[in-house]
C-alpha cells in the first residue's frame, strides 16, 4: 500500500485512453466551463472545438440543465427500475421517442455508449431467438468502426489497438471494409462520390456465412472516433437494402452523430435511412450526467411481448438504467435543443464551417479534409516511424493557444458545441492554421 501524498496527487488516477506518463509530466487540467469555453488550471480560456468529448452539444454550464439536476437530486436521488419505476424515466423516454425516426417508438436505457452497443447487440440476438430463428447469432461490424469498449463493442469494432490486447473476443463476428479512400475521395465536401459499392461486400459476407446465421450489422453512420469517415453517397441506403433483403437487423451507432451534430435529430434522419436499432449517449444529457439508450423499432419490441404477462421479456439491464438525475438532465437537454433550435442552427452554420475547414488545404502536412454537419476531420501526414506524434503536438500547441481539439492517430477531429458563432469558428481555425504552420 502506498502513501497518499495530497488530494490532487496525479498518480492515483489511471487515466483512460491517455499516455499517462506523458500527460502527468505536463498535465493539461480543466477546472471550469461555461458556454463555449473551458478554463484551464492556470486561468487561461480554452475554446471548446470538440464539444468536450463529442457530447456537450448545447455548450457548458447551461442553467436549465443545472437547475433540473439540482432539483431532481433533492427530490429523488435514486429509484430502482427493476419491477419499479419513477415518472422522469418514462417522460424522458417519451420525449426521446418523439425525436426518433419512423416506428422507432421504444427506448431502453443504459449508462454509456458502450453499454448501449452491447445492449443493442443482445436485443438483436434475443429478437431472432424470440422469432424462432435462434441460428442467427453472427454479428457484422466494419473495419475502423468504434463501438465502445465492452466486449461486444470491441468485437464488432474495427480499431486494431482497441482489440489486440484483450485476447479472445466474441466469436462469430465478421467485418466489412471501411470506406476511407484517400486516392479517390481526398478533400471531399460532405459525402464522397465514390464508395457506395463497398456496401456490396455485405453480400459477400452473407454468401460466406448464410443469412440464416447472421443477426445484425452495426455501423456508425459517420465514423467519429476513427477520424471522421463520412459515408459515400448511397452507401447507407445500400446497406439498408441488403439487410432488409436477408432479414438482418441494421444497427446505427449514433452515439456521436446524434442530437444535432449533422443538423438533424439523428444521422438516420439526415441520410433518410431507417435502422432497426439505434444507440445513443453523449448528447442525450449534454454530457452532464452519464446516460445512454437504445432506440428500438416497434415490431422488434412487440416480438418480446409474448407469453405470460408476468414473465420478464428481456433478461438485461443496469442498476442505473433510467437514473432519475440522468432522466431529469435529459429532459432539460431536449428542452434546450428545441427552445434554442440548436439542430437547425447547426444545419445553418454547417456551410460556413465547411468553408473554413477546407481553407486549410495546402497547409503543411495536411493530406485530407473531411466534413459533414458540424464535424470535420483534418488528416496529417505521419512522421516517419512516429505515428500520431504530429497530431499530438498539434493538440498540445492548440491547448496552449486556447483551443481544445481531438486527435486520433494523425487525424484532428473538430466537433464544436452547436451554439458556436461565426466569430468563434474564425477563432478556432485561426489558431489551427497558426499551429499547423508551426509544427514540423
Amino acid at each position: 500500500m502506498t502513501d497518499v501524498t495530497m488530494p490532487n496527487d496525479l498518480e492515483s488516477f489511471w487515466m483512460p485512453f491517455t499516455s499517462n506518463r506523458q500527460f502527468k509530466a505536463a498535465p493539461r487540467l480543466l477546472v471550469a466551463a461555461k458556454d463555449m469555453h473551458y478554463t484551464a488550471a492556470d486561468g487561461h480560456q480554452v475554446l471548446d472545438g470538440a464539444a468536450g468529448l463529442w457530447c456537450c452539444n448545447a455548450g457548458h454550464g447551461r442553467q436549465k440543465i443545472v437547475e433540473a439536476v439540482q432539483h431532481q437530486v433533492a427530490q429523488l436521488d435514486f429509484a430502482p427500475t427493476f419491477q419499479m419505476g419513477h415518472p422522469k424515466a418514462f417522460e424522458a423516454a417519451s420525449r426521446l421517442a418523439s425525436l426518433l425516426p419512423g416506428d422507432m417508438d421504444r427506448v431502453f436505457y443504459t449508462n454509456s455508449g458502450s453499454e448501449a452497443v452491447d445492449t443493442a447487440l443482445k436485443i438483436a440476438l434475443a429478437y431472432h431467438r424470440a422469432r424462432g430463428e435462434g441460428t442467427r447469432t453472427r454479428l457484422i461490424g466494419r473495419e475502423r468502426g468504434y463501438h465502445g469498449v465492452g466486449f461486444g463493442g470491441i468485437s464488432v469494432g474495427g480499431i486494431v489497438t482497441n482489440r489486440k490486447w484483450f485476447g479472445g473476443l466474441l466469436t462469430g463476428v465478421d467485418h466489412m471494409p471501411h470506406t476511407h479512400n484517400l486516392e479517390r475521395n481526398a478533400y471531399s465536401r460532405g459525402q464522397p462520390a465514390w464508395g457506395a459499392e463497398l456496401a456490396d461486400e455485405l453480400e459477400r459476407i452473407v454468401t460466406l456465412h448464410d443469412a440464416s446465421n447472421i443477426a445484425a450489422v452495426i455501423v456508425e453512420p459517420v465514423a467519429g472516433s476513427t477520424g471522421v469517415l463520412v459515408p459515400p453517397k448511397g452507401y447507407l441506403k445500400r446497406l439498408r437494402e441488403i439487410c432488409t433483403k436477408h432479414g438482418i437487423l441494421l444497427i446505427f451507432d449514433e452515439v456521436i452523430s446524434g442530437f444535432g451534430r449533422l443538423g438533424a435529430s439523428f444521422a438516420a434522419e439526415h441520410f433518410d435511412v431507417l435502422p432497426d436499432l439505434m444507440t445513443m449517449a453523449k448528447g442525450i444529457t449534454n454530457g452532464v450526467i452519464p446516460m445512454g439508450a437504445v432506440g428500438v423499432r416497434e415490431p422488434i419490441y412487440q416480438a418480446f411481448m409474448q407469453g405470460p404477462e408476468n414473465a420478464m421479456e428481456l433478461f438485461h439491464g443496469y442498476t442505473y438504467s433510467g437514473h432519475p438525475i440522468a432522466a431529469a438532465a435529459s429532459i432539460a437537454t431536449l428542452d434546450l435543443y428545441r427552445e434554442e433550435g440548436l439542430f437547425e442552427r447547426a444545419a445553418a452554420m454547417a456551410p460556413y464551417f465547411e468553408d473554413c475547414a477546407h481553407a486549410l488545404k495546402g497547409l503543411p502536412h495536411v493530406i485530407d479534409i473531411r466534413n459533414i454537419g458540424l464535424v470535420a476531420g483534418i488528416e496529417l501526414a505521419p512522421r516517419a516511424g512516429q505515428p500520431g506524434a504530429r497530431a499530438y503536438e498539434a493538440l498540445v500547441k492548440c491547448f496552449e493557444q486556447g483551443l481544445l481539439i481531438r486527435t486520433t492517430g494523425d487525424i484532428i477531429a473538430l466537433s464544436p458545441p452547436l451554439i458556436i458563432e461565426q466569430r468563434q469558428i474564425d477563432e478556432m481555425f485561426s489558431i489551427l492554421v497558426k499551429v499547423l504552420r508551426s509544427i514540423e
